[in-house]
């Protein structure tokens, strides 16, 4: 498809009548996603781990835009009983859903242990959206007319390696590494749940994104233990002076959600300087990402690690 250079969250068309789920929304990339999506008329279901700080969000974007629909929605990816209980609760009071943005992340953390035992980040950022998918597609598959996945990932995904032999970090950690392997899967995930929804020929296209360079709180999570003096200073130099707004940041998503030329299995992020800014376009990833191979494995070895089941057949072609 031919992407719009100059396209921005204002030209979303309505989306009244639409529920959206968005991880991670009381910040970021997530609240300025919300902020677009609230704007343009959609139920916006504010999927947080910190309720007091979604509660803040929420009250922000009401301020901003009155009538907003918002929804404040317990989910912490790092628990999957929390992930259960989303979804459990989502069943008994919503009959739809037409957009699941797979937001929420960490970055660059210290080695630490969800509440299931996996790696962090590899636990936050793909099993507990993995989780989260599989128990919201029936929604995401009720909805009349086509609905959409939309999983975050990131540029640093082209130095990612699905390392099956050590996935948890538990003989040899790098907190950029296992950042960099969480992120390609996210992609190899969104790619393979495509192809198993066009082998199931239903309704839902998986879209991915990354938001280029951003500024958002994510990379202040991190542990600057290892970095110097210089190093911090040059990276806040790169912050002002190369990341765009969180604003602009989120637009990829927003895209993927809504734009009628997506196609599934799409990547978009910023089209300008180096992919790390500018006007969200279609764009190539990395030849791992699209590895089906790979991604079958991780897709059979997700589904054994968190017990979650998609109910979709192999891709044509696939074993």
């Amino acid at each position: 498809m031919s992407s719009d250079t100059d396209w921005t969250s204002a030209e979303m068309p309505s989306q009244a009548g639409r529920t959206v789920v968005v991880t991670g929304a009381n910040s970021g990339l997530g609240f300025e996603a919300t902020r677009a999506f609230a704007a343009k008329g959609a139920h916006v279901v504010m999927a947080c781990r910190n309720r007091e700080r979604a509660e803040r969000a929420r009250d922000a974007v009401a301020a901003d835009y009155p009538g907003a629909s918002l929804t404040v929605s317990d989910l912490d990816l790092a628990d999957l009983a929390s992930v259960r209980a989303f979804v459990d609760r989502y069943e008994r009071e919503r009959d739809v859903l037409h957009v699941l943005c797979n937001n929420a992340g960490v970055m660059a953390t210290p080695r630490s242990e969800t509440a299931d035992g996996f790696e962090t980040q590899f636990g936050v950022n793909h099993l507990g959206h993995f989780a989260l998918t599989a128990g919201l597609l029936p929604a995401l598959r009720r909805t009349t007319g086509e609905s959409r996945v939309v999983t975050q990932s990131s540029g640093l995904h082209e130095r990612g390696a699905i390392d099956f032999d050590d996935l948890q970090g538990e003989r040899d950690y790098d907190r950029w590494a296992a950042y960099a392997q969480s992120k390609l899967a996210n992609l190899l995930f969104a790619y393979e749940l495509d192809r198993r929804l066009r082998a199931a020929n239903a309704s839902v296209k998986s879209v991915a994104c990354h938001p280029g360079f951003a500024d958002t709180n994510l990379q202040n999570h991190g542990d600057d233990s290892d970095r110097s003096g210089l190093r911090r200073v040059s990276f806040w130099l790169a912050t002002r002076l190369i990341a765009q707004s969180a604003e602009r940041g989120a637009w990829p998503m927003c895209y993927a959600a809504t734009h009628p030329d997506v196609d599934g299995g799409a990547y978009v992020g910023p089209g300008g300087l180096f992919g790390v800014r500018g006007h969200p376009t279609v764009q190539s990833s990395s030849d791992l990402s699209r590895d089906r191979e790979t991604a079958r494995r991780l897709w059979d070895v997700s589904a054994d690690l968190t017990d979650a089941s998609h109910d979709l057949p192999s891709p044509e072609g696939d074993p």
